[in-house]
């Protein structure tokens, strides 16, 4: 079963929230640091998120220098808490590039556009095989292990609660035979199976649609359940992760996102669509 949180928005959550209190109160970085006794950039990683594993009692400590009361204060000892955590995602940091697992852990919806690729939560063992194979960079043991990471990954959609999964794909990825007919005959199949499911939405985009809102690339937005948890938009390139943050990104997607929506086919003719390539 997947987590039912994710460490890595329970830090970025935190770091957010370390951000607003001092800024509320008038405190200038250095000042905090100085009164904890704490390094000159402290502080200041803690407020971009740079940490790793956040200490709870260093967050008792900004209690005191902030005068929380004791629900806050518990709050944020306990996002400390879960920000330590380790998801599943750990056995697998040799072949996992980034935390976009982490994060979809605790997603509450997740919106994806593929513009040459099945998205990764709906492919199939064989298929995702078959793309990485045509890096022509992996051996057969990464290969392996990058495929287990993957179908792990997709286990957050058996969840008791599960993110809702809205994803739209090009045709171009439809029609690209990845790994042969028989392969990609499989990944079809497997795609109008998800899209029976309740919380899975599948619209393609079909060639005739022209030119889209999308056309420089694909790219994955991440809503939480915590209204005060921004979303978050993920992209990955051939050599890095980028994570997107800034208010005025996200609503830029967003409006991406609902734009091609309007050129994508119905859910229900994507299907139909998925049926006449079988």
């Amino acid at each position: 079963m997947a987590e039912k949180y994710s460490p890595s928005a329970r830090r970025r959550r935190l770091s957010q929230l370390l951000l607003a209190m001092r800024e509320e109160r008038g405190l200038k970085i250095e000042h905090v640091n100085a009164r904890l006794g704490w390094p000159g950039g402290k502080l200041s990683r803690m407020e971009r998120n740079e940490w790793k594993l956040p200490s709870p009692r260093d967050m008792r400590d900004l209690a005191e220098a902030y005068e929380l009361s004791d629900d806050t204060r518990e709050a944020i000892v306990g996002l400390a808490r879960d920000a330590r955590a380790r998801g599943w995602w750990v056995e697998y940091k040799d072949v996992l590039r980034g935390g976009l697992a982490d994060f979809e852990s605790g997603a509450s919806m997740i919106r994806t556009y593929e513009s040459l690729f099945i998205p990764g939560l709906l492919q199939t063992p064989d298929y995702a095989a078959a793309v990485l194979r045509g890096s022509r960079v992996l051996n057969d043991e990464e290969i392996t292990r990058r495929v287990e990471s993957r179908t792990r990954r997709q286990q957050v959609l058996e969840a008791n609660e599960p993110p809702r999964l809205w994803a739209l794909v090009d045709e171009a990825a439809l029609r690209k035979h990845v790994g042969g007919r028989d392969v990609m005959s499989g990944q079809i199949k497997h795609l109008i199976a998800m899209a029976e499911r309740p919380n899975i939405d599948l619209q393609v985009i079909r060639d005739e649609a022209g030119a889209h809102a999308a056309m420089e690339g694909a790219f994955v937005l991440l809503d939480f359940p915590d209204p005060a948890e921004l979303p978050l938009v993920y992209i990955e390139t051939a050599t890095e992760d980028l994570y997107l943050e800034a208010p005025k990104t996200i609503q830029g997607y967003v409006s991406i996102f609902s734009h091609i929506c309007s050129s994508a086919e119905s859910p229900e003719a994507s299907v139909r669509y998925l049926d006449s390539l079988t």
